[in-house]
């Protein structure tokens, strides 16, 4: 069922899009590596060292416990935007 000017199937390529987007992203976000060793000794964002203990929870690590909560809230902040401007969205 497409609407408008759209073709037959092009909801669920949208749909299909934005869950491979998000799979992307989700996965891009993992730490990398799986010692101490892959993770940084110093914050990539603002350069403070990352406590060991931080370092061999998450291995792979790059950025202080601050960092990487600022980071998190604006990329929760930019989710919210569809770049794909669905009328479903909009109308949420």
């Amino acid at each position: 069922m497409a609407g408008g000017w759209a073709r037959d199937g092009a909801e669920h390529e949208q749909m299909d899009a934005t869950v491979n987007d998000a799979l992307s992203k989700a996965r891009g976000a993992l730490p990398q590596g799986n010692s101490i060793e892959a993770s940084a000794e110093f914050c990539d964002e603002c350069g403070e060292p990352i406590p060991e203990a931080r370092r061999r929870a998450l291995p792979g690590v790059q950025y202080c416990v601050k960092c990487q909560s600022e980071l998190e809230a604006t990329a929760q902040k930019t989710e919210l935007f569809n770049r794909r401007g669905s009328k479903d969205s909009q109308l949420r």
